[in-house]
């Protein structure tokens, strides 16, 4: 009999979700579980995945040297929606399989944006930290439906954020590297440069890909074109703002303030700047609804089936990593 193929999951919130975990449980495949939350670098990675046929993993990074170093690895199944952490190329050249599904959780990350959105402009965030010192600060901030907002990246969680805000009736400008006039057209928002969405602007959210245009996308000289008055939101890759220009720019109040998910460094250890008090920042949640891992987490179970032609057979073959 042929021996099961060994899947290990390096996800720590896959791998706590009782859900996901039974649903793998039912494949005919051994798995190995990273229930104690491990974060890995390169060299725990590979001895973690070393003698593993498929790996689940989230945003570890799959590299050249870890492929090399992992030889029977068939699959990579990505737990998530960004790519950037995995190099394709390499994956290719070897023969190794990737699994993924676009947008998976754009509804949780588009909510999160749209929940950024009035929590900075309503000061819903800032009055509650004033509150909470004791400060009774009533200035309301500005509404919803006087509002510019600035999408850049129009895929996935760009088009749902696009739909959420409809019902505000704010003015929305778009902006992504495919030709999205017929569909700004259609949707009753207008596309417009980089720029133009720079300056004009009172809250810019990002929706991008992390790549090598979009690599310090926010940078000094972007932030300089900003209006004062502007919120920054990013949901999407941490490298897309360049952090040290960001923190100097809320220092000196040359953007009004920013609400993060996701940094250069995860987790960040700069605790000066996630100390500023126009800064805003929650910890990678922003894909993390219940619904959003579940999703995200039967996405990778499909790809997994679909390698290794396999059913939801019952097995009892979990293991949990040290």
């Amino acid at each position: 009999m042929r021996t099961p193929p060994l899947v290990k999951v390096t996800s720590p919130s896959f791998s706590k979700n009782e859900t996901l975990v039974l649903e793998l449980a039912d494949l005919p495949v051994r798995v190995v579980l990273n229930s104690m939350g491990e974060r890995f670098d390169a060299e725990s990675l590979v001895r973690y995945l070393a003698d593993a046929d498929a790996a689940i993993i989230g945003l570890e990074k799959i590299t050249p040297e870890v492929l090399d170093r992992c030889p029977r690895l068939q699959l990579i199944a990505k737990y998530g929606v960004g790519l950037d952490n995995i190099d394709l190329d390499a994956c290719r050249e070897r023969g190794v399989a990737v699994g993924w599904t676009p947008g998976v959780n754009r509804y949780a990350v588009a909510e999160q944006a749209v929940a950024c959105i009035i929590g900075l402009n309503r000061n819903l965030f800032a009055a509650l930290g004033k509150l909470r010192e004791g400060i009774w600060d009533k200035v309301g901030g500005r509404q919803i439906s006087d509002l510019t907002v600035g999408i850049i990246g129009l895929g996935n969680v760009g088009r749902e954020l696009v739909r959420l805000l409809k019902p505000f009736g704010c003015r929305i400008l778009a902006n992504d590297v495919a030709d999205i006039r017929a569909w700004c057209r259609d949707e009753g928002i207008t596309p417009a440069s980089k720029e133009e969405i720079f300056a004009r602007s009172q809250t810019l959210s990002l929706h991008v890909p992390l790549t090598r245009e979009t690599r310090h996308l926010i940078n000094a000289t972007t932030l300089g074109q900003m209006r004062r008055d502007a919120f920054l939101i990013n949901t999407s890759r941490g490298d897309v703002v360049d952090q040290q220009a960001l923190k100097e720019a809320l220092q000196s109040g040359r953007i009004a303030g920013a609400a993060l998910d996701v940094y250069a460094q995860e987790p960040p250890t700069d605790m000066e700047f996630l100390k500023l008090p126009n800064l805003f920042p929650t910890p990678h949640i922003a894909g993390n609804s219940f619904e959003a891992v579940v999703a995200m987490g039967r996405s990778s179970l499909r790809h997994l089936k679909e390698h290794f032609q396999i059913g939801p057979l019952q097995a009892d073959r979990v293991t949990f990593a040290a």
